[in-house]
């Protein structure tokens, strides 16, 4: 036996079941982390598969008709809704549009009290 060489004495019984506990845990680990990947992965291709068919509905032109007098008073987006409010003869009207197919989703009206 040369100097450079160390005697690695075995594991005690306890040692042996704490290394078989950490391979374990270890283990359960890296299957839950390459299962996590692996639903990110799919999140990822669902929603870049689900987008496809949208790019090209969204590229037509489309045109809303107002009624007549109408001001647009301001637009925002609400999640993957288009906001736009209207200022109707004094009357203010929400109005929203799907913002891949820019269809009109819904309508809100103010009236004031008589």
């Amino acid at each position: 036996m040369t100097t450079t060489d160390t005697a690695v004495p075995e594991p005690s019984p306890e040692q042996a079941a704490l290394f078989a506990r950490v391979r374990r845990m270890m283990l359960i680990a890296g299957l839950t982390t390459a299962l996590a990947i692996c639903a990110v992965l799919i999140a990822v291709g669902y929603r870049l598969f689900k987008s496809e068919g949208r790019a090209a509905e969204a590229a037509s032109d489309v045109t809303a008709i107002l009624p007549k007098g109408a001001k647009i008073v301001s637009t925002g987006l609400a999640g993957d809704r288009l906001v736009v409010s209207l200022d109707v003869g004094g009357v203010i009207e929400i109005r929203t549009f799907d913002a891949h197919t820019l269809k009109p989703a819904g309508r809100l009206k103010f009236a004031n009290e008589p």
